[in-house]
């Protein structure tokens, strides 16, 4: 069994799938960082020094009363609250992944098709076939 399992994990799909799938975290994680540092800011700041992070709404007061100033002072104090800003957030960041996504996609298809379209170079033909085409030839005369 023990066997079996390194086989499977040294395929190289499975190699290839581990190394996607790490990039991809580390991707996030930059998209992350790219929506919440530097494009949430100056959207929020065009929209009256607006703070996407700490957009939220008050479910149930915590143990001490708001106003609460950011989302995680309220739930310090135990509100319940709805967190619409961290979903706006959270939607831009998915929209940047996907399109770069299908720009990669796109990539990969578009070289794919000029693969396919570039026409393949006839194979030279082996010398025993060339002499035998002189053979022939000079049989013919």
């Amino acid at each position: 069994m023990l066997k079996e399992f390194k086989e499977f994990a040294m395929r190289g799909n499975v190699v290839d799938m581990a190394v996607g799938i790490i990039i991809g975290a580390a991707f996030g994680k930059i998209v992350e960082s790219l929506v919440k540092d530097l494009i949430m800011p100056p959207i929020g700041l065009l929209l009256g020094k607006v703070d996407f992070a700490n957009l939220f709404v008050v479910l149930r007061e915590g143990v001490s009363v708001g106003p609460y100033l950011t989302v995680d002072a309220a739930q310090k104090a135990g509100a319940v609250t709805f967190n619409y800003g961290m979903f706006i957030n959270n939607c831009i960041s998915f929209i940047i992944v996907a399109f770069a996504v299908f720009l990669l996609i796109r990539t990969i298809n578009r070289l794919k098709r000029k693969q396919e379209a570039a026409p393949e170079a006839a194979p030279a033909p082996a010398e025993d076939v060339l002499l035998l085409r002189e053979i022939r030839d000079s049989l013919k005369k």
